[in-house]
């Protein structure tokens, strides 16, 4: 019986911080919701948490207002070739990593590795956007996707982990058919990645949708080209400078959805690849 109770009050310990956690973390979220529903006055009043009158025109304002169909086409287009080549670039270099045998490949992963350590952040940021201007593309979406799809040493890491517990025997029978080094990659490794690949499209496209810095930065001068998360905050303030935080709170509330549905989307692989690779690594 004490081993029983001691179960059931360590698994009681465990629920309470883990419902604590949720409510934390689901919190400003459902601030911003009801936030995105109330008029500017009971926002700034703070009266209650639950909007007193449901204003639903604060989204047709903010669409219209912010010209939010653009700025949605910037961000998805940052996402998708940002996702795109995140995933190319960390399951190459992972197989070149963990397949392929060259001189100095355990220096080069843990040297590529490394970077899961280093944040230079803003520091950066003059610099690369001179290199922009220099190459030409500063007036451009490309830069930004550029910059988020470098630094790739944690995705790396999952990729080379889930390869590393792949059987070599698929290798040695589809060298003996006569694959190649790429055709062993896409024919034959590729599509046992996709759970890992998921988690990693998922993580990069977070990144890229929530970016908002190094988005700042390169659409200053361009408004036409900003994403949402910068348009976001451009609604801060309206033609007569006052502050218009329920059309923020709205336009954050927009900019969850496309989130949401890639998680939905994506869940089952999402699942799959993190205990996957939690196995396998």
């Amino acid at each position: 019986m004490g081993v029983k109770k001691s179960r059931a009050l360590s698994n009681t310990v465990v629920y309470i911080i883990m419902t604590i956690m949720a409510l934390i973390i689901i919190y400003p979220v459902f601030y911003a919701l009801c936030g995105s529903l109330k008029t500017n006055l009971q926002l700034m009043s703070g009266e209650s948490l639950l909007p007193t009158t449901w204003e639903f025109q604060n989204f047709i304002e903010v669409w219209k207002k912010a010209n939010f169909a653009q700025y949605t086409f910037n961000s998805l287009f940052i996402c998708f070739f940002s996702t795109l080549g995140a995933v190319l670039l960390s399951s190459l270099t992972a197989f070149c990593i963990e397949r392929c045998d060259f001189p100095g490949r355990k220096f080069v992963k843990n040297l590529y590795l490394m970077t899961m350590f280093i944040a230079l952040g803003a520091v950066t940021l003059r610099p690369l956007y001179t290199l922009a201007v220099n190459v030409g593309i500063q007036n451009s979406l490309w830069p930004i996707i550029l910059i988020t799809i470098g630094a790739q040493g944690s995705n790396v890491f999952l990729v080379s982990k889930f390869i590393a517990g792949l059987p070599k025997e698929l290798d040695e029978a589809a060298i003996i058919d006569g694959c190649g080094p790429f055709r062993l990659f896409w024919q034959v490794l590729l599509p046992l990645l996709k759970p890992i690949i998921s988690v990693v499209a998922l993580f990069q496209f977070r990144v890229a949708w929530n970016d908002y810095i190094t988005s700042s930065v390169f659409t200053m001068t361009t408004p036409q080209l900003r994403p949402l998360t910068v348009g976001i905050v451009q609604l801060k303030y309206g033609a007569s400078a006052a502050a218009e935080y329920h059309l923020m709170m709205a336009g954050a509330a927009i900019s969850i959805i496309p989130m949401l549905l890639v998680y939905l989307l994506c869940n089952r692989y999402f699942v799959d690849g993190v205990t996957a690779g939690s196995v396998k690594g």
